[in-house]
């Protein structure tokens, strides 16, 4: 699944979406009086840099029409020996491994969405009314107040911060 992210120019929203897709959002969009412009991994919730040239294909290794980045992973000899042992090789194991984990553990979710919501929050709204109040209530839980203390916020703000904090809201 290919990750996304969000520009904002102040309050202004600009763009959700594929690296690609934000990057020519922001090329077409001209509003030096709407503020500085932000960018952030809709993940993480994190302001990133996005990169403003031109998409290249990447040249690596891996199977990156598949998806397939190629990473190091540093084992003991013992657990190499166990992974080699394994029906499929070590790469299919360790992908089976990490796919079984991120079910059992759905609580995760919830935590990366209340942290990203955080993050982005942080960045963009930390000088807002409530905003305080608002973070509590979002590792409260609280639905209900997290929507009352935003709902004055600009809209593009409040909006994305809702949708960053839906894996929060569904595990509750």
């Amino acid at each position: 699944m290919e990750s996304t992210c969000t520009a904002f120019a102040g309050e202004l929203w600009i763009a959700t979406g594929p690296a690609a897709d934000v990057r020519e959002a922001l090329r077409v969009f001209d509003d030096p009086a709407a503020g500085p412009v932000l960018v952030f991994d809709d993940r993480t919730g994190r302001q990133i840099d996005l990169d403003m040239r031109v998409d290249e294909p990447a040249r690596g290794r891996g199977r990156p029409k598949l998806g397939v980045i190629a990473g190091e992973v540093t084992l003991l000899p013992e657990h190499w020996e166990w992974l080699r042992a394994q029906r499929g090789g070590a790469s299919i194991t360790l992908r089976r491994l990490i796919d079984e984990a991120a079910k059992a553990r759905p609580l995760d979710a919830a935590r990366q969405a209340r942290d990203a919501t955080y993050h982005f929050l942080t960045a963009i709204a930390g000088d807002r009314p409530h905003f305080e109040d608002a973070i509590r209530a979002l590792y409260a839980g609280q639905k209900d107040r997290f929507d009352a203390l935003t709902a004055d916020w600009a809209v593009g703000i409040r909006d994305h911060a809702t949708s960053l904090a839906q894996a929060a809201w569904a595990a509750e």
